[in-house]
């Protein structure tokens, strides 16, 4: 998901501190560029940590039935 910047308001704000045009045009884009990047929301962490908890919970049940079959297989019981 991309973060919404206005490179506008953000020339305009540093110009007023003191900014010549030309290096708030440049800090905007590096900002923008920057910031256009993929960044994971906290839906994007829930979902993710769901997904997680899933696998993890089939992998302790797939380790659980081998363990299981491999005791049984070694000594000799059904």
């Amino acid at each position: 998901m991309s973060v919404a910047f206005d490179t506008l308001k953000f020339v305009e704000k540093l110009e007023a501190g003191g900014f010549t045009h030309e290096q708030a045009k440049a800090a905007a884009e590096a900002f923008a560029e920057a910031t256009s990047q993929e960044l994971a929301t906290e839906a994007d962490l829930r979902e993710l940590e769901l997904r997680m908890t899933v696998k993890l919970g089939g992998l302790t049940v797939g380790a659980t039935g081998v363990i299981i079959a491999a005791v049984r297989y070694f000594t000799g019981g059904h």
